[in-house]
């Protein structure tokens, strides 16, 4: 898919491939096909340069753009392996994982290169934290320099050194969502291009339109299917104004996301889906009443993107207990282990963890069930809440509580004293909703779960935590202790 989209860039291809937006929401182009295809020709030939060879690492910090998309693609066309260096998975795991992975150059913009270094302070008030760059390897600035910056790096001019045409490691993403300690997802060549495919065609991008979101493995596919691109504004009134312009034909948000932009007044068009996170049924009937033609929810792990999804109307007709994730996506398999605990696999799975041998199957830390190809969450492993005699598994009640009135909510545990747990359930209220009118929409849902019935039911925000914006368990925990 990678190599499909380069080979078709061409530097006299005048059609936008990068959308943006002024303040007031006029819709801007930031960068057509031609300066795509420039910017990312110049740079594999920069990097060649540098003498740089197929299964050398690079580390990567480059907000997303039309630079940080073509740094990407030509670091893949030279069989490049790219480090992902996300400023929310912690400098000291950052350091202590790219160890195994050595980068040869650091690839940062003027921005990273500041939350790594003076503005350090500010950026921990928003949970982003890197190292100090120079500690992981010799660094280049991307884009604009500003004074103390390293280096720039400019695309060369000339045509592109010649690809590299071969599997191999691709990408190392950092994660601490999936598993108890954080770790190095390593995804090859193969596996990437799998996991488009699999966007693909569960998008269906068609030529022109555009296609609304902020991942990589969104922007590619969509862009091979030649649909220009946006980034999803961070503001939620500037979003709302954003879709309302663009009228995409496909829009991927996660779920924070999608609620801020519902609370603010947004209308959607065409396909709308979310992930990264759990989507309630009632959040995908939201999306619809606001215009979507289809809204999904898509059910991916770093490890495995993307993994099954499901179209609001077969998500509101589910009445059994978990969180119906839908129908694998072709390719992905999928097995139940003796703990539960559900186990992946498929061409889109990643290779290994960083520093780990190959392993066949992902396990997803999800507690789940298949019927066929349909699968049903009942909550993380880790999450699972001990009361008495009991294990309770918050996922399987959870979506019971999503009832109209309520935006979100989790069940945690507290501990109550020689190792049990009191079971409580952290709900928020939708705005404008009543808390009186949302303990009575509640009283159903909470009487139907017999023995798991929650100790205490909490009205408050839930809180979120990382990069994909998740539930805080553990925050939530402690709301609920001192509530």
């Amino acid at each position: 898919m990678l190599g499909e989209l380069i080979a078709g860039l061409r530097d006299d291809d005048t059609r936008p491939a990068v959308l943006g937006a002024r303040r007031t929401g006029q819709t801007v182009v930031r960068a057509t096909r031609a300066d795509l295809s420039r910017l990312t020709s110049g740079y594999a030939a920069a990097l060649h340069a540098r003498g740089l060879v197929a299964g050398d690492t690079v580390g990567i910090a480059v907000r997303p753009g039309p630079r940080s998309l073509a740094v990407l693609l030509a670091a893949y066309h030279l069989g490049l392996r790219i480090a992902v260096l996300d400023p929310t998975a912690g400098p000291e795991v950052l350091l202590s994982r790219l160890r195994l992975a050595a980068p040869r150059l650091v690839l940062a913009d003027a921005a990273a290169q500041a939350v790594a270094g003076w503005a350090a302070p500010l950026a921990r008030r928003a949970h982003l934290a890197l190292p100090d760059l120079a500690a992981l390897a010799p660094t280049v600035t991307i884009g604009r320099r500003l004074p103390g910056t390293a280096p720039g790096l400019a695309p060369a001019s000339g045509p592109a050194p010649a690809g590299f045409d071969g599997d191999g490691d691709a990408v190392v993403v950092f994660t601490s969502g999936t598993t108890s300690r954080p770790r190095a997802v390593v995804h090859t060549r193969a596996s990437v291009s799998a996991g488009m495919r699999a966007v693909r065609d569960l998008v269906l991008p068609v030529p022109g339109r555009p296609v609304l979101g902020g991942t990589f493995f969104v922007l590619v596919p969509s862009l091979a299917g030649g649909a220009p691109v946006a980034l999803p504004a961070h503001r939620p009134k500037t979003l709302v104004r954003q879709l309302a312009r663009l009228a995409p034909q496909a829009t991927y948000l996660t779920p924070p996301q999608l609620r801020a932009a519902l609370a603010t007044g947004a209308r959607f068009t065409g396909r709308v889906y979310s992930g990264s996170a759990p989507v309630s049924a009632g959040l995908l009937a939201a999306v619809r009443r606001a215009g979507a033609e289809q809204a999904w929810g898509v059910y991916a792990l770093t490890e495995v993107f993307p993994a099954a999804a499901v179209e609001s109307a077969t998500k509101a007709a589910f009445t059994g207990p978990g969180d119906l994730v839908g129908e694998l996506l072709p390719g992905v398999r999928a097995r139940v282990d003796d703990d539960g605990q559900l186990l992946l696999a498929g061409a889109n799975a990643a290779d290994r963890y960083l520093g780990e041998p190959s392993q066949p199957w992902v396990a997803t830390g999800d507690i789940g069930r298949l019927d066929g190809r349909t699968v049903v969450l009942g909550g993380r492993c880790k999450d699972m809440i001990l009361r008495g005699a009991e294990n309770i598994y918050p996922g399987l009640y959870e979506p019971a509580l999503h009832v109209p009135g309520v935006e979100l909510a989790v069940i945690v545990g507290v501990p109550a004293g020689d190792g049990d747990e009191r079971v409580v359930a952290v709900v928020q209220p939708a705005a404008g909703a009543a808390p009186e009118a949302v303990r009575a929409a509640l009283r159903e849902p909470l009487a139907r779960m017999g023995s798991a019935r929650p100790d205490a039911v909490v009205l408050a925000e839930v809180p979120l935590a990382g990069r994909s914006r998740k539930p805080d368990r553990a925050a939530a925990a402690r709301l609920a202790a001192g509530a």
